[in-house]
């Protein structure tokens, strides 16, 4: 594994396909001077001369780029040997009972796969795949998306710009499960989130926060306070002046352009932040030395843009109904992660001579970051067995909950008895819960 960190960090370092176009664009230079010359020369000789001395800087620019391609090369293919030695191929074993639970579930996969693109800032490839998703719904052929910027990645953005027409121009009536893909408007909308972020990752606060004040109402429902967080970093951020904050040197900005804007603005954050905000307007009296002061902790920006970005992908994924991260993202990443531990299983078990035979569960606790853990899992208190879609949670009247399968023994024929307390209840008042 040593081995493999080192080629990863020699491929970072080192193999740049920059230096191969700043290369290029040397000798576009060399062409472009040299062109210049003999079109103002009035002696043939003169031109004659000039394309003499560019020779020997052209050849030696074309190998400069061979070079650059030739190191980029290496790296790669030291890495592929690295990859291969550190983690060599080996098949996964399978069971005479296992399946693959997503085999007819083909148009929700492609929708996943669409929807993982587009909320990667992928327009272009996303228009590729949704075309050829409809050319072949049935999914004969493989379209592997190579997207790799996570949501709440503010590193590096696509030019939104750029690609956003190649999604006008799919074929109509795609298939089940992309046609809400199809929306303009929701292309629309991932356009803006890519440039918000966008405008964070330079610092502007001003495109996030008029996205904030015009859905502050949505936002306020769901109990968020990102237009307040927002709105107290645009404050901080003058606050340190234009020495840190590169913005122009004027009335709005510095000790006098954040006060202003906390009088313009924190009025109305009042009732939920008055004691944020008195802190906040408390540091000006600490102005000189405000690092040994109380506020010091409040006014660090090391990580503010990139946890205020964080917040800003989570709510507005939120308003168009998604979740914060990719479901894409989080299904492979915990199958990699689960994936190990099932092959040593599955291998440990065939050694003995004994095969799982379960369907819809796992043998064993799959070890999952906690961030990956959506749901709960209810094991019914007198069966003992886990609930599944087949024999979901239910509740009862009285409050306890019990295994449908379970409800359903308990039944003489239409009432039942609770076996944790004296109430009785009809099987029509149960319902069924969702951990």
């Amino acid at each position: 594994m040593d081995a493999l960190q080192k080629e990863l960090s020699n491929l970072n370092k080192v193999a740049r396909l920059s230096s191969a176009v700043e290369d290029v664009d040397n000798i576009i230079g060399l062409l472009s001077t040299a062109r210049d010359q003999v079109a103002r020369a009035l002696d043939p000789h003169t031109a004659s001369l000039t394309m003499a001395k560019l020779q020997n800087p052209i050849k030696e620019g074309f190998e400069a780029v061979n070079q650059d391609l030739r190191d980029v090369s290496k790296s790669h293919r030291n890495l592929g040997k690295a990859l291969d030695k550190s983690l060599p191929l080996k098949p996964i074993p399978t069971s005479p009972f296992s399946s693959d639970a997503m085999a007819g579930h083909q148009a929700l996969i492609n929708r996943a796969i669409a929807m993982h693109l587009l909320r990667e800032g992928q327009f272009s490839v996303a228009s590729t795949f949704i075309s050829e998703a409809q050319d072949n719904p049935a999914g004969q052929t493989s379209t592997t998306p190579t997207s790799s910027l996570h949501p709440t990645d503010t590193t590096h953005f696509v030019d939104v710009d750029e690609h956003m027409g190649d999604l006008d121009e799919v074929t109509p009536q795609p298939p089940q499960g992309l046609s809400s893909l199809q929306s303009q408007e929701l292309q629309t909308k991932f356009s803006e989130m890519y440039r918000i972020l966008q405008d964070l990752k330079t610092r502007n606060l001003v495109p996030a926060i008029g996205w904030a004040r015009s859905n502050s109402v949505e936002l306020e429902d769901r109990g968020s306070n990102l237009e307040f967080e927002l709105s107290k970093l645009q404050y901080i951020w003058l606050f340190k002046g234009p020495a840190v904050n590169s913005l122009p040197d004027d009335e709005w900005n510095g000790r006098s352009g954040a006060l202003r804007y906390a009088r313009e603005h924190f009025g109305r954050f009042q009732d939920r932040h008055l004691k944020e905000i008195q802190k906040l307007v408390n540091a000006m009296v600490f102005a000189p030395n405000l690092g040994g002061s109380p506020y010091n902790n409040i006014f660090a920006t090391d990580s503010a843009f990139t946890d205020v970005a964080c917040s800003f992908t989570r709510e507005f994924c939120s308003l168009l109904g998604l979740s914060a991260e990719s479901p894409l993202y989080i299904a492979a990443t915990a199958g990699a992660l689960a994936l190990p531990q099932l092959m040593k299983y599955t291998s440990a078990a065939r050694a003995k001579g004994t095969e799982w035979t379960t369907a819809n569960e796992l043998a064993f606790e799959t070890p999952l970051p906690r961030r990956m853990l959506y749901h709960s899992i209810f094991v019914c208190p007198v069966s003992k067995e886990q609930t599944t879609e087949d024999n979901p949670p239910m509740m009862i009247p009285c409050g306890h909950v019990l295994a449908r399968d379970t409800l359903e023994k308990l039944c003489k024929g239409s009432r039942f008895k609770c076996p944790y307390c004296p109430n009785e209840g009809h099987l029509k008042d149960a319902q069924q819960i969702i951990l």
